[in-house]
């Protein structure tokens, strides 16, 4: 082997282990975030909180639909007296906020109006668990039951800690998203918000 050849192929197999250590580190975020997704930790708490999700008119999405139900049949065992809803309008022409249809939702599956709790500003996780958290100030609620979708839950337990809230996760018993491709993509974006929620926290603590 020439000499000029030997830096070349060194290079090569840096890079090839580089590559490798990076596809094992996607790997593991990935199956970290499968892996929360798949813990019911449901106990005794002051509320479950149910995470908004698209609504059409007055009729929430199946995946919202799939949240509801559980977050109701939380409610129904016991787990908590209170349920909060949250998410905001979905457009400006729209009638309903997610919030309101969930607790719609509730209302007719025999949920007392007094046992809910709703905010109507949020558009995203982060933001339903700021209102979140304004209700529970609001209201003397301490801990609380968080659901989502299971890919969902690994993200809305890291903006809960990073808020103070005091929070398990109950991911819905099975997702609307249901096709290889559709689930893909559902954890790539999650990977990618693992990332972005990472470099955000390394920024914060080099800022202090």
């Amino acid at each position: 082997m020439s000499r000029r050849r030997r830096p070349i192929r060194t290079l090569l197999r840096i890079c090839l282990r580089a590559l490798l250590l990076v596809a094992l580190w996607l790997a593991g975020v990935a199956a970290w975030i499968v892996h929360v997704g798949s813990r019911d930790e449901a106990g005794p708490a002051d509320a479950i909180v149910v995470l908004g999700a698209a609504a059409y008119d007055a009729v929430p999405s199946p995946v919202f639909e799939a949240r509801i139900e559980h977050g109701v049949d939380l409610y129904r065992a016991g787990h908590a007296p209170t349920l909060i809803f949250t998410g905001g309008y979905g457009g400006a022409k729209a009638r309903f906020s997610e919030s309101q249809v969930a607790r719609r939702y509730a209302l007719r599956q025999d949920v007392p109006e007094a046992a809910i709790l709703i905010e109507s500003r949020s558009r995203t996780t982060l933001e339903n668990l700021l209102e979140t958290r304004q209700l529970m100030q609001d209201h003397g609620l301490h801990r609380v039951i968080i659901v989502s979708d299971p890919l969902h839950m690994s993200r809305a337990l890291r903006a809960a800690r990073r808020l103070g809230i005091d929070a398990v996760g109950s991911p819905t018993p099975s997702t609307r998203f249901r096709t290889f491709r559709t689930q893909r993509e559902f954890l790539l974006r999650e990977v990618y918000f693992f990332h972005r929620d990472l470099l955000d926290a390394l920024h914060g603590a080099l800022a202090r």
